[in-house]
């Protein structure tokens, strides 16, 4: 079983981009709030009450009808729990990673993506991705130094450097393509405010729940992780409600690999606001899985 492709317009791409240049943002943001006090928790709390406050004050300034059948709030509980898993892992590997790196082993969920779409749905994963599968592999192997030779670590040292760090991040991947998968195939009827509500509402609650289990939350500890927490809560939220919104109807797996130029973006601002840097190694690694998910993402259908 396939699905059907969807042609890609100017404005959908445009809005993959956008997408994808704020979710960037937003992870530069997070390291610098995380810099200055803010633990993982406190920042998915925020992020995800605000957006929910928002996207709530939408559905009923809008009158959104709430009406969903029992298999799909089963199902948008699954996301909002996939979620919630997805948000903590990266997060937590960008509090340990440079934010490039850290994004670019995440951005590695269209593979998760036709995965789940090929284990749950019997969805065939296309020849072109196929294909695509060892350049991708084997850019992201060279982007994390996986033999340490940048880092003049060596393999061990430098895989007790980054090891958990991206053990988090693929972690992250592998649930956010679960979620997409599911989004698109049992609850895309629903209106995308409705399933951005849902979703962030019980993300917010298991986040809510989590930091006040253990030990409170961590707020900044000065005006700058201020700032990173303002700006992360606002570009995760806009960027998210776009996303479900708009990635399920242009066709999740066909579509969503434009959205791997998050990395490039994330470098860029990592490099200006954080002062953090990559070898030249690395970056044609970057730059290798780059090109690949956008070609994948960019090719006739």
């Amino acid at each position: 079983m396939t699905s059907e492709r969807k042609a890609l317009t100017g404005a959908a791409f445009a809005t993959l981009l956008l997408i994808a240049f704020m979710m960037g943002a937003n992870h530069v943001a997070a390291r610098l709030a995380f810099n200055h006090g803010v633990d993982v928790v406190t920042a998915v709390s925020v992020r995800s009450s605000l957006t929910t406050l928002v996207v709530g004050f939408l559905i009923w300034r809008h009158k959104v009808p709430w009406g969903t059948t029992v298999r799909q709030k089963k199902f948008l509980l699954a996301i909002g729990a996939l979620i919630a898993v997805q948000s903590v892992c990266l997060y937590s590997a960008v509090a340990r990673l440079p934010v490039a790196l850290a994004l670019l082993a995440f951005n590695t969920y269209p593979l998760s993506t036709a995965l789940w779409a090929r284990i749950l749905y019997g969805q065939q994963a296309e020849r072109a991705v196929i294909l695509a599968m060892p350049l991708m592999l084997g850019g992201l192997a060279l982007a994390l130094d996986v033999f340490g030779a940048a880092s003049g670590l060596g393999a061990a040292a430098h895989w007790r450097e980054i090891g958990e760090g991206i053990a988090f991040a693929l972690a992250a991947s592998a649930t956010f393509g679960l979620a997409m998968v599911l989004t698109e195939h049992e609850t895309l009827d629903l209106d995308g405010r409705l399933r951005t509500f849902s979703t962030m509402g019980l993300v917010a609650l298991l986040a809510i729940s989590g930091a006040l289990s253990q030990e409170g939350f961590h707020w900044p500890t000065a005006l700058a992780g201020w700032w990173g927490l303002a700006a992360l809560s606002f570009l995760y939220g806009t960027a998210f409600t776009i996303m479900f919104t708009v990635l399920p109807k242009l066709g999740v797996v066909g579509n969503s690999a434009i959205m791997n130029v998050e990395p490039v973006f994330a470098l860029v601002l990592a490099w200006a606001l954080l002062g953090q840097s990559i070898a030249l190694m690395q970056l044609v690694g970057a730059l290798l899985v780059v090109a690949t998910v956008v070609g994948l993402g960019l090719r006739k259908r």
